[in-house]
């Protein structure tokens, strides 16, 4: 959760950029592919990297996840060892693939909280060759929190806003959605059989973008790309994020690019009010009483942006609103599905015209 951040303190990166200063408390038939590049005011569809084959396509992925499922579940640190671990899964001419890589937790909420942590997986180049895992590194896998058809909701319903998210910018990760079984390894016991997804290593993505990831904290708004700011921040104002902070690199990811700004980009979607979990609380310093509250916390230093990134939601809400009718979206409960299109409706209202987003959203900005 986020909290009261500083108005000054250490150089964000001292040889780099400025002053610190606080920032964000911070009925379609067929699969929309939401890997599709969109239009972006800092990343060019040049320096825009391949595809790793994994994060080539959205349709979901049947695969096989085998550890020490008790070991794994014990380890609710953050700093607990990799664990030996394989994925297994069948290939497009019915081949059975399994790959040796190694597993941890990880995470804050979810790993003192859930049944089964987050983890992420480490794969090796050696063993990916010629796999759909190829060239995939580091990335980090969704898991049910607990083992219910609710609980498995929140988790498509996160999936889809990293969907939306990639409509708006290539800034941003990609994911693959998984039908994941769990088997222990210890009994050879299937565990559970959840959806589940992959999303893309920050690293790797920086590198996609023709970047490095930032890794110390600190980051003023002037610091940030205006363009992609703008969208990262009315994207997460959609959706009702307010679980994240560029100051502290909290959900949030900054990848510097030679010679340009630094591109903000935001993650970890299962505390906004379009998920609405019921472990999701607002941070208290905010005036709102439920994440299905929307709080704007975009900045005015990029307040020329906002219109701009206003419109791009505009153009795109149709296609947005097909994610929810397409293959991935009738995986999830016909309610969850009319709840969240009713609360992207209010957004939409609010956004409806120039004038309209002026007043109800743009005037709120932080940082006057």
């Amino acid at each position: 959760m986020i909290g009261l951040e500083p108005t000054a303190g250490a150089a964000f990166a001292q040889p780099v950029v400025g002053a610190i200063m606080a920032v964000a408390l911070a009925g379609a038939p067929v699969l929309v592919e939401a890997q599709v590049q969109a239009p972006d005011s800092a990343v060019s569809r040049d320096s825009v990297r391949a595809t790793p084959p994994l994060f080539a396509r959205a349709t979901p992925l049947a695969g096989t996840f085998t550890t020490n499922i008790r070991q794994l579940r014990r380890d609710r640190d953050d700093k607990s060892p990799w664990r030996a671990a394989t994925l297994e899964y069948v290939d497009s001419v019915g081949r059975t693939v399994t790959i040796p890589l190694r597993a941890k937790t990880h995470g804050i909420w979810r790993l003192k909280h859930c049944d089964f942590p987050p983890v992420r997986l480490d794969f090796s180049g050696k063993t990916t060759r010629e796999t759909l895992f190829q060239h995939v590194n580091r990335p980090k896998l969704v898991n049910f929190c607990h083992d219910s058809d609710q609980y498995e909701q929140y988790v498509l319903a996160e999936f889809q806003l990293y969907r939306i998210y990639q409509l708006l910018t290539p800034s941003s990760h990609r994911v693959r959605l998984l039908r994941m079984t769990y088997r222990d390894s210890a009994s050879g016991r299937q565990h559970a059989q959840r959806y589940a997804f992959l999303i893309e290593d920050p690293d790797q993505m920086a590198e996609r973008l023709g970047g490095q990831l930032v890794r110390q904290k600190g980051a003023v708004p002037s610091d940030l790309e205006a363009g992609t700011a703008a969208i990262a921040l009315l994207f997460q104002y959609m959706i009702g994020g307010t679980d994240f902070s560029f100051y502290a690199l909290h959900n949030t990811e900054i990848v510097s690019q030679p010679g340009a700004e630094y591109l903000p980009i935001v993650y970890d979607f299962d505390f906004t009010g379009a998920v609405d979990a019921p472990y999701a609380t607002p941070d208290p310093h905010l005036r709102i009483s439920s994440v299905r509250e929307r709080s704007f916390r975009g900045f005015c230093a990029h307040r020329d942006q906002f219109p701009t990134a206003a419109q791009l939601l505009r153009d795109r809400k149709e296609v947005i609103y097909a994610l929810y009718h397409d293959e991935i979206g009738k995986l999830m409960d016909e309610r969850v599905v009319r709840a969240t299109l009713h609360y992207f409706d209010d957004f939409y209202y609010a956004i409806a015209t120039p004038g309209r987003a002026q007043q109800d959203v743009f005037s709120n900005c932080l940082g006057r």
